[in-house]
């Protein structure tokens, strides 16, 4: 499925949210918790909204392949961001196999992309913990990853919830 100029925008926007935010406010929410949960909770709204826009194979991978070029502009140091855009794979892979009809329309959908956003993001945390950190302890890190990756997850859902209860439904679903 070819990506539409609708698409890239959501896809751009998606990605300039986060690289935005997560360049700001993210280092201070660090600075001042020691929790890496902000980062995840970022991630997962901009995924997992542009994954429920677009809802074709690719789109989360280029949210987090364009919010990590956005990301080194910003903040060139901040090479961690590169756990992110593993994420960002994982989380479109996820969504991809389990089938975005299934999870942006059923019942138990909700819980699916809950369940991609928690997985995503601990993949996330295992690879910042492991190959950026040190001195962390990696399953109490890749958790607190996780955790951020639920709440963000809770949020894109009840986001995408009320938008559609507005009346709000993709081009293509």
């Amino acid at each position: 499925m070819a990506i539409k100029t609708s698409d890239a925008a959501v896809i751009a926007i998606s990605a300039a949210f986060w690289s935005v935010v997560n360049a700001t406010l993210a280092p201070i929410f660090w600075q001042l918790t020691r929790l890496p949960i902000l980062c995840d909770l970022l991630a997962g709204i901009s995924l997992i909204l542009a994954a429920w826009w677009v809802r074709k194979p690719g789109a989360a991978t280029l949210v987090g392949l364009l919010a990590t070029a956005l990301n080194f502009i910003l903040r060139p140091g901040a090479v961690h961001f590169l756990g992110f855009t593993a994420a960002s794979a994982v989380l479109d892979a996820l969504l991809w196999v389990l089938g975005y009809s299934r999870c942006f329309s059923q019942t138990y959908g909700p819980a699916l992309v809950i369940a991609a956003g928690v997985a995503s993001m601990w993949v996330a945390g295992l690879i910042i913990g492991a190959f950026f950190m040190t001195g962390v302890s990696l399953p109490y890190f890749s958790a607190l990853h996780a955790l951020g990756g639920f709440i963000g997850a809770a949020i894109a859902v009840l986001l995408v919830k009320a938008v559609e209860k507005r009346g709000i439904k993709p081009p293509q679903a």
